[in-house]
């Protein structure tokens, strides 16, 4: 290894101003190197700020406080030498493969024979050679991400960061689109000295990357950081690969050291009173990863490795789920295994009224806003209250989309509980069914 690294965070620390006032903390107290030579893995939830650290890398924004030095030089705006991969493929329609691919070298003053020869060269290299002339419309989605690296290598920048490149997708594409940038990689025929990759996909982080930072939320920290020192090409069936397939789901399912937790909630779920953003997940995905686990083989405790592959989700469709159950307390997490609890038993066994029962039961002892709500009904001689009330409250804590996304998830939850209904087409909650 260098004794210079390529790239140095030290204490980066990013906010985003709140409506109304104050700020959110989105990312704090991040330090990370990466040397030349490395596949560096951002692995963590969605909302982690994996992809807002890599838009502060690239220059794309500002940090509140701490530095980002590439090459002994502080990034205060896009630094020549770092480039992007995006998750969506952002080429311009009106353009041919070969013109995307040479807008890079445009802002560089590159003159046009050296412009060409090198998209050319490019465009071979990652292979689309023969596709020069095409527009993206006649490029299937494998192929336009192609250009979308094309695009990116051409300026032979020192550090490659890719933001989930392979997410938008299918299965099959996206492991052969990973397997060739391997191959290129190990090969040493692209010109990148480093790249960084975000995912929340823990097998592509295991199959591309020699180390991997594992990703808290709220705000994004730095949990833990995992080697992998397996040789090239990884195999998923490997035992060595399975096992760190396996640390890397307790990792992220284990407390952090001096993190108490509370009475009333998990750690996955921060925030004072109704001050936390909630997933919008649906009664139907609870309802089948309980009955899923509380079947044969898994008996009520199962791996979350094993449960992911059975199921074919990945950590951004599994974790809020489990984690939404173990809000509700029909769940525990530890380990890397999901546990259900005495009421996820009851539930699994229960015909549909004993289960609204149990989850209304769970619904208004542990999730603080469908107390709130059910409790402003309550009080009101009505029974009745306007949506536009709990959403006001909500943004105090969060920015609007979440404040939004959380009072639908409790809607869906109290419609389903009978704890309370909601007329869309009025935008009022209300008793007028509920027990």
């Amino acid at each position: 290894m260098r004794n210079e690294a390529l790239l140095d965070i030290q204490n980066l620390r990013k906010v985003y101003p709140r409506p109304g006032g104050g700020e959110l903390l989105v990312l704090d107290g991040i330090n990370l190197k990466i040397e030349e030579g490395e596949i560096l893995g951002l692995l963590g939830r969605t909302g982690s700020g994996k992809s807002t650290l890599l838009r502060l890398i690239a220059g794309l924004a500002q940090a509140a406080s701490g530095s980002i030095s590439y090459l002994g030089h502080n990034v205060d705006g896009p630094a020549p030498g770092i480039a992007m991969v995006f998750q969506g493929f952002a080429l311009f329609p009106w353009l041919t493969v070969l013109e995307n691919v040479e807008l890079g070298l445009e802002a560089l003053g590159i003159p046009a024979n050296e412009m060409r020869r090198r998209s050319l060269a490019a465009i071979d290299l990652i292979g689309l050679d023969g596709f020069e002339s095409a527009y993206p419309r006649e490029l299937s989605g494998g192929m336009r991400q192609r250009v979308g690296f094309a695009r990116a290598l051409v300026v032979h920048p020192n550090i490659l960061l890719m933001d989930e490149p392979f997410s938008a997708l299918d299965v099959l594409t996206a492991e052969t689109l990973r397997a060739d940038f391997l191959d290129l990689w190990s090969e040493g025929q692209l010109p990148i000295k480093a790249v960084i990759l975000v995912t929340h996909n823990i097998e592509e982080a295991v199959l591309m990357c020699d180390r991997i930072l594992i990703f808290g939320s709220s705000p994004g920290r730095i949990l833990s950081e995992i080697k992998v020192t397996l040789p090239q090409p990884r195999h998923r069936l490997d035992p060595r690969f399975r096992e760190l397939v396996e640390q890397i789901y307790v990792a992220m399912t284990t407390q952090p050291t001096g993190q108490a937790r509370s009475s009333t909630r998990s750690e996955h779920f921060p925030g004072l009173g109704i001050g936390s953003v909630l997933p919008q997940i649906s009664t139907n995905r609870l309802s089948g990863l309980i009955e899923t686990v509380a079947q044969a083989p898994y008996n009520g405790k199962a791996d979350l490795p094993v449960i992911a592959s059975s199921l074919q989700k990945e950590v951004d469709d599994l974790f809020p789920i489990a984690e939404t159950l173990q809000m509700l307390r029909f769940a525990d997490i530890g380990g890397g295994d999901l546990c259900l609890t005495e009421p996820g038993h009851a539930f699994a066994e229960a015909e549909i009224d004993e289960r609204k029962r149990l989850f209304r039961r769970q619904l208004l002892s542990y999730v603080p806003l469908a107390q709130h709500i059910r409790r402003v009904l309550d009080e009101r001689a009505s029974h009745t209250a306007p949506k536009s009330r709990f959403l006001d409250e909500l943004e105090d804590y969060m920015v609007p989309e979440a404040a939004e996304q959380t009072l639908r998830a409790v809607t869906d939850w109290g419609r389903y509980a009978e704890a309370f209904a909601y007329d869309d087409e009025m935008a009022m909650f209300s008793l007028e069914n509920p027990i």
